[in-house]
């Protein structure tokens, strides 16, 4: 059976000599107790809980899967326990804050052991993962007796926590959300309707669930300015902290996937449910959106962690595997075959997973930092602050969540490559993988959805372009400053090249626009592709420029290590950044291809 070990060392290389997160804490209210040999410690340990018990369970889970019986939902063998000790080692509140039972630690280190948690059992991870979307969005807009009702068994790990936003009829599109909520006499409404797709829906990890749901209220104004945000919980609370009656949520099936098995997907239906307000009425989606950039921060580590995961399984099999001679000659003369490391194209799949895994990590461990200063402005009330970080963060969100997603989802089929035709069975793990990731590009919004927000709503709409300058003014200064690094020259001179280049397609995109609304959505997927493959050359030329100047002076790690860093960034450079020049070809074609033919003219069938 395959396993999962922790990238520990390409972790601490990141945190500590890439983005110097211990000064980087030093300078932030959480940070004071994360300190270097807390965060190594916190760091092994949630390594050894994913490699010891999460792993393990990865592929009987997706055998067993999740069961609804009687009404109630049932996750595979193991889960439970695991979900316990889990609780009890206290990490669901590793980042929450102190008040409400938690650790108080900065939200970036909540990231880091999502990650672990993400490669080793990405299905078991959505659980408490959903919870902390709604941990959030009740910190930031609940009132103080919904933050003490809520937040402390939420913390504890004792209650979970969801988002329930999707309807039968709408997906995306949530100006069409159905859902009534009707105001009572105490304060209190009930909630009626349906939400689909609901992950941890319904399960048996946690005393109670705690649903975040958009609903409309009477009278309400169509679209989305007319939806609000409630909690809505399985079991009304006891008012001591435990739980009382039974509430009118109720899960009418579960879905049938493709993947991830072993997390309970539902169809969640809402017969005059008790619910309570959260935020201001009819301004429900702004709030949400809280919950949902989270999310998004949240399934980018299904991008990196499949990525590093099938690597991990793919890179073992290809040192064990033999098959026939390499083309520069034999290299184990005494073996019937060479192993598989030894060809090209074998090494070509190798080192894009590899080049996806890191380079994916260095992008979140980068927004991570972002994540901490906006969630500090948020928790001290400096508005200006919260702001500044939010449009920051704001602008990697979907170039983290839909471009990660994507190349993940190709690491995966590369691993299945890599094993050739035992990939392509159950036992070995790879095809599991394939299928588990899928999804990543299609919930909290696809890929194209991801697309548009980037380029119509952060790009063109709301910063006419400016996002993009902020940007690349910082990748273009690092970028001067590592010219004279010989090393890393070559990657410093590129930057430069695409800094320019992603300006000057910015501008011609908003030309273009003004004359033809549909070169938005024509143009947005390779826009979104071709900032994601910038961002990464950004991330690879930061660990190649430490890696040199570790090489000179020494480091943490061995100079074998800085060397594969250096090798990587090479491949990065020469085999997969030239994609961009594709993408940026493709954006600039004209909608006309794409709209001129008729829609009843697509197919012809009689």
């Amino acid at each position: 059976m395959p396993v999962y070990k922790a990238p520990l060392r390409d972790m601490k290389f990141l945190l500590n000599e890439v983005f110097d997160y211990p000064n980087h804490y030093t300078r932030l209210k959480t940070g004071a107790n994360a300190t270097p040999d807390i965060v190594d410690a916190i760091l092994n340990e949630c390594g050894k809980f994913c490699e010891e018990v999460l792993s393990p369970l990865y592929q009987s889970g997706d055998e067993e899967g999740c069961k609804l019986e009687n009404g109630e939902v049932t996750t595979p063998e193991g889960y439970r326990k695991a979900y316990q000790q889990y609780a009890l080692g206290g990490w669901q509140g590793l980042s929450a804050p102190e008040e409400y039972g938690g650790q108080g630690l900065p939200a970036s280190m909540g990231l880091l052991k999502q990650e672990m948690m993400g490669t080793a059992n990405w299905p078991f991870s959505m659980y408490p993962g959903l919870s902390m979307g709604a941990m959030n969005t009740i910190f930031l807009h609940g009132t103080e007796n919904q933050k003490q009702t809520y937040l402390v068994p939420l913390t504890e790990g004792r209650w979970g926590g969801t988002m329930c936003l999707t309807e039968p009829q709408c997906g995306t599109d949530l100006g069409q959300v159905k859902t009534k909520a009707e105001p009572q006499e105490d304060g209190s409404y009930k909630l009626s309707g349906t939400k689909i797709f609901i992950s941890s829906g319904d399960h048996d990890l946690t005393e109670n669930i705690v649903h975040i749901v958009l609903a409309r209220l009477p009278e309400a104004p169509k679209g989305t300015r007319g939806i609000s945000l409630f909690i809505v919980p399985k079991f009304l609370p006891d008012g001591n902290g435990g739980i009382g009656q039974s509430n009118g949520v109720t899960c009418g099936s579960l879905e049938k996937k493709m993947g991830i098995k072993a997390s309970a997907t539902c169809v969640m239906n809402f017969d005059d449910a008790t619910g309570f307000l959260i935020g201001p009425e009819n301004e429900g989606l702004n709030c949400m959106f809280t919950f949902m950039n989270t999310a998004r921060i949240g399934t980018a580590i299904q991008g990196v962690g499949p990525a590093e995961l099938s690597y991990q399984w793919a890179l073992d099999y290809a040192k064990e595997r033999r098959s026939m001679r390499a083309l520069s000659g034999k290299k184990e003369p005494d073996q019937a075959a060479d192993s598989l490391i030894h060809h090209a194209d074998v090494r070509r799949m190798l080192l894009t997973q590899k080049a996806i895994a890191e380079g994916g990590r260095a992008m979140l461990y980068y927004a991570a930092r972002l994540a901490d200063h906006m969630v500090e402005g948020h928790t001290t009330g400096d508005d200006k602050k919260a702001d500044a970080y939010d449009d920051k963060l704001g602008f990697l969100t979907p170039i983290l969540k839909g471009f990660l997603t994507e190349l993940g989802n190709e690491a995966a089929n590369l691993g299945v490559q890599v094993f050739g035709g035992h990939g392509y069975i159950r036992e070995h793990g790879m095809e599991q993988i394939v299928r588990d990731t899928r999804i990543a590009t299609l919930y909290e919004g696809t890929t194209g959805i991801q697309a548009l927000d980037l380029l119509g709503r952060k790009v063109l709409l709301m910063t006419q372009g400016g996002a993009v300058r902020e940007f690349t003014l910082k990748v273009a200064n690092f970028a001067r400053k590592t010219l004279t690094n010989k090393r890393v020259r070559p990657f410093s001179v590129e930057l430069l090249k695409l800094t320019a280049q992603w300006n000057v397609l910015t501008v011609r995109l908003m030309l273009a626009a003004r004359k033809d609304r549909d070169v938005v959505s024509s143009a947005a997927n390779d826009f979104l592709m071709y900032s994601g493959y910038v961002t990464m050359a950004y991330m690879w030329a930061r660990m190649a420029a430490v890696a040199s100047d570790r090489l000179d002076k020494g480091g943490a790690d061995s100079e074998d290590f800085y060397r594969a860093k250096l090798a990587t960034a090479e491949f990065y450079y020469e085999r997969l950044l030239p994609r961009a020049q594709a993408h940026a070809t493709s954006m600039l074609s004209p909608s006309k291809n794409l709209m001129q033919l008729n829609a009843e003219h697509m197919a012809f069938t009689d």
